[in-house]
Formats: structure tokens, sequence, C-alpha cells
């Protein structure tokens, strides 16, 4: 049995120093992203900012000399006049300076429900949701009972409401217990074709075994199976984020991952894993597909991979990266084989981004961390500054992005592990949001309507 007797670890926003630490915050130990020349990992197409009824545009820029150690200002291609950031935000001592919000425009964001910590609950995180067959919607989410850290102890904890997410039942219900070494976290939920729902979490037993779990529900979500192993081919640190697991159109089931091995005292750069089922997670297997390196041949510390499917049998990803943007992949096989990572012109900080499809308009809907307009120094700040929070729409299946708005923008604050799911009319958002560079600590549920990512808005320039 791994060893079950190490320290729970300090909230992210605290952790600065050399010793066993959550993959899923900074990391003074995950330094191999600088192995390489900082060019050869750029985002080269740019990040295209369009009005939504009209071909969107690309830009570029150069990365300048990459042994220049003076942080480098990217041309502000994508925005109007810098604004100044509030001389009252909280920053770490060491932040660099940043060109204030993008000129994206606001969209009217409704709050249904705040879960912030207290007494006894120093964290409420990252959650899912479902729709139940009565109309109810269910929100599962990580409510920690013993510190704010990612090994602290957790269990998982459900709300329901009866009008579309707009107001939330008053008390927590407890769906699984603590039975982790450390705690259980990270939720995904699916609705299955099968009629059943699926949820997926992680069992974390220690930094050498955290793995991802299947729960089946046949009476909607009253009661659950035992759990299934997802991964019993490798021991290791396999991060798998909440709102990650999806079901192809053809039923297969596709989990992404991140593999963090535990070797000599520290946890080893990401690597994406997927796993496929095709029988509704009662078997996985491996996708032979492991992504480590970019198209250069470096090595590149891979996290927190997300995918959609597109189309038929074709899957888009994003990927967590210290680089200052999120690198993609592809997959036209339904996740069988994928290609190389490669930077995109996502431009943020270390944080996730939640991609999920339209069914109305098949478009995607992007929600990061928005940092189109901020130097190169500003998005590869550690801790990172995950503010704004934002939202854009792709019409052509990732490779360009349109009609970006601003969700939060609140001083201070952090927003990320963004969980998405349309309910009637609106987009409900189920994410971290706190007065901290992370912003792990306070759960929020808000929500906006759909039809104002469609509305016209003045064009960016380019």
């Amino acid at each position: 049995m791994p060893d079950h007797q190490l320290n729970p670890m300090p909230p992210r926003h605290h952790t600065r120093v050399a010793q066993p630490y959550s993959v899923r915050g900074s990391n003074p130990l995950l330094h191999t992203d600088a192995l390489t020349p900082l060019a050869s990992r750029l985002p080269k197409p740019g990040f295209a900012l369009a009005h939504p009824r009209r071909p969107p545009r690309a830009y570029q820029h150069s990365p300048g000399n990459p042994q220049n150690l003076i942080p480098r200002a990217i041309p502000i291609l994508l925005c109007l006049a810098p604004l100044f950031l509030d001389l009252q935000t909280p920053l770490p001592a060491a932040a660099p300076s940043g060109a204030g919000l993008p000129p994206h425009p606001p969209i009217e964001l409704q709050r249904h429900l705040v879960l912030p910590p207290g007494p006894g609950n120093q964290r409420n995180s990252e959650g899912d949701f479902i729709r139940l067959n009565d109309g109810r919607w269910l929100f599962i989410y990580t409510h920690f009972t013993s510190g704010a850290g990612d090994h602290a102890a957790a269990c998982l904890a459900s709300r329901e409401s009866n009008d579309d997410g707009r107001t939330w039942s008053a008390s927590d219900r407890v769906v699984v217990t603590n039975e982790g070494g450390f705690n259980v976290m990270s939720v995904s939920l699916v609705r299955l074709k099968s009629g059943g729902i699926g949820l997926f979490y992680l069992r974390k037993n220690s930094l050498q075994d955290c793995r991802p779990l299947l729960r089946l529900s046949r009476d909607e979500a009253r009661t659950w199976s035992r759990p299934i192993e997802c991964v019993t081919d490798e021991l290791g640190y396999y991060v798998l984020n909440n709102n990650r697991v999806i079901q192809l159109e053809n039923g297969r089931l596709v989990l992404p991952a991140a593999l963090h091995q535990y070797l000599n005292g520290r946890i080893q750069p990401g690597k994406v894993v997927v796993y496929l089922s095709d029988d509704e997670g009662k078997h996985w297997r491996r996708s032979p597909t492991v992504l480590d390196r970019d198209t250069s041949g470096a090595r590149v510390n891979f996290m927190e991979p997300g995918v959609v499917e597109t189309r038929s049998n074709h899957l888009f990803m994003v990927i967590r990266t210290k680089l200052g943007c999120q690198y993609t992949s592809a997959s036209a096989d339904g996740g069988e084989t994928w290609q190389t990572p490669t930077p995109s012109g996502i431009l943020g900080p270390e944080a996730p981004a939640t991609v999920t499809r339209i069914p109305s308009t098949g478009d995607l809907l992007l929600i990061w961390n928005d940092h189109c307009n901020q130097p190169e120094a500003y998005r590869r700040a550690q801790p990172p500054l995950r503010a704004p929070l934002a939202a854009a729409l792709s019409h052509d299946g990732g490779r360009t992005w349109a009609g970006a708005r601003l969700l939060e923008t609140q001083s201070g604050h952090g927003y990320c592990y963004v969980a998405v799911a349309l309910a009637g009319d609106r987009v409900l958002l189920g994410y971290c949001a706190h007065p901290s560079p992370y912003g792990l600590e306070t759960t929020r549920i808000s929500s906006f309507r759909l039809a104002d990512l469609y509305q016209p808005g003045p064009e960016t320039p380019h």
C-alpha cells in the first residue's frame, strides 16, 4: 500500500518552497519548460478575435531574442489603448506590471450561489453539473474539511436547483465520503447514452497514487455503484480535472489526464495520456499516443488537458502550460491517436481552460483567463495571475476564436477550474473564485444568456 503518512499540503498560493507539492499549483520544481529556447514555443498563428458573423483574422508577433532575460512586451495587436491596473490590486511581491483589462465588451453575468470557506470547511472548489430527468440540476463539488491545500481531507458534496440554476438548495448532501489517503476531488458528470449517470473523480491516496474512479447511477443520482478504477495499467499521479470526461456520438468515453510521476522526492513534469472506454466504463485502455513534447522535440510540462468533440470522431484538446498560452492538439479517430501539441494564440497564465460544444450551433465555447494584451512576463508570472475570466466562440473547430467577452474582472481575485453546462437559454458556470491569485477557496455558480455571445460588438483592431 502506498505511503499515506505524507503531510497535507498548504494552500497553493503559499507553496513557494522546494517540497512535495500539488501539481495543480505553481511549483519551482517543474521549471523544465526553460530547457529549450522560448521562441520555438511561442504562439505562431495567434489568437484570432473577430466579429462573430465575419471571418476571423489572425495576428502574429515576433518573440524577439529568446536569450534576452529582460521581460519582453508583446505587441498589443488585439487591444485598444491599455488601462492600467488599480494600484490597490493585491499582487505577489515580484509580480510584473500588466497592461490592464482586455478591451472586450463585458457580458451580463448573474451570480446564483457562493460557497465561501468557513470553520471546518477551509475550501470549496471545482465541481460539475448534470441535468436530472425530472428537470432538476445537480452540482457536485469538492468540500474540504481539514485545510485548503490540494492534499487536505475532502469529500464530494452536492447542491440542487429546481429552476435551471437560478436558486440552489441551502445545505450540502455528501455524495462520496473521503475514501482516499489524502482526499477525493475533481468531479466530472456524464449523462450516458444508456440513460445512466457517470460520476468521475480522483481518489488521491498519495503522491505516488492519484487515479480516476467511476461510479454509476441508474436512479438519477439517488444511489451510486461501487467505484470502478479507470487506470489500472500504471500507478502514478494522474490529474483529471473537473468537467473533463466526455462521451462521443458513438458512445465512447474519453478521459484526458496528465500523468506526473513522483521520483527522487519530486513530482515530475506532466505528460498527457488519454483513456478510452467503449462499454460505458466497464473496461478502459490507454491511447497509444503519449503527449510530452512539442513539434521541435522539446520536453514540455503538459498539465490538465481538456477535450471536446468538434464533429463525429474528431476531437480538439487544450492543455495547460507554464509558457503563457494553452497548447492544443487534435484527434481524427476518436482519441486513438493525437497530433503533437503546438502553442496556440489562447494567451493566459498557468491555468486550465474549458472548452465545450454548443449543440444548437455546433460552435465551440472557450472559457479562460484572457491575457491577450499582457506581456510575456505577466503571462508567465508565478504564482499565476488567474484573471480576468473571459469567453469566446470558435466557428471552425478551435482553429480561430471570435467575439470575446469579459465575464469576471474583480481586482485581486483568481478565477479557474470552470465547469460549463447549457441550461435552457443560459450558460451555467461553476468555478473557483476567491480573492487570491490562485482563487481556489470559494466556489461560485453564475450564468449568462447564450444569445449574448452572438450579439454584435465592437471589432477588436488587429
